[in-house]
């Protein structure tokens, strides 16, 4: 499917529902977005409309934060509203599969890009968190001292380590799976505040 809107759009859609103050939350929509187009490129999917799930797989994240249960509830009602079908949308709410909200607790992902998305928007935190320990830096994180902080379950504690596994039902094993995510971030490394 052709997107509905184009990424300026996507990002004023964004905002008419978050808060551009909460720093933390952009960083993360824009480094999903990253890393699901290195992964679409990996994979030859297409990395536009990837990218653009990674972007706004959140959307309604400023509407439900102060209860979380009711995350990705709203979601589907706005993105539509934007004119997306109800496949992108569908894909979008897979990220919460397995948790306390929408009524995802006993889903289970089973698409490429579900295990996708579900896979790169965790790896975002452990990265950043990474990063951060790192005086910001980024530019020269190589993929063996993030899997150490990978291995380490008390590091970024919030990042499933499990979902990020995911990646392996791409046929992307771990170690490539933190490269991409690692090139993916390097990329827009400014944007985000990192060196």
């Amino acid at each position: 499917m052709a997107l509905p809107i184009n990424r300026d759009e996507a990002i004023e859609l964004l905002k008419k529902y978050n808060s551009t103050e909460e720093k933390s939350d952009w960083n993360h929509f824009i480094e999903s977005e990253a890393i699901m187009k290195e992964v679409a490129g990996k994979l030859g999917e297409d990395p536009e409309k990837w990218g653009m799930l990674g972007l706004l797989h959140d959307i309604d994240w400023g509407l439900t934060k102060q209860n979380a249960e009711e995350h990705l509830t709203k979601a589907p009602e706005l993105l539509k509203e934007a004119g997306f079908d109800d496949e992108f949308i569908a894909d979008v709410v897979s990220h919460g599969c397995g948790f306390e909200c929408a009524d995802l607790k006993d889903k289970k992902r089973t698409k490429k890009v579900e295990f996708a998305l579900a896979a790169s928007e965790t790896l975002t935190g452990l990265i950043h968190a990474y990063s951060r320990m790192r005086g910001n830096k980024i530019s020269d994180m190589e993929v063996s001292g993030l899997k150490k902080k990978f291995k380490d379950k008390a590091f970024a504690a919030g990042c499933d380590r499990n979902i990020i596994k995911e990646c392996e039902n791409l046929g992307i094993p771990l170690d490539e799976f933190l490269g991409l995510g690692i090139s993916g971030m390097k990329k827009i490394k400014d944007e985000i505040g990192l060196g």
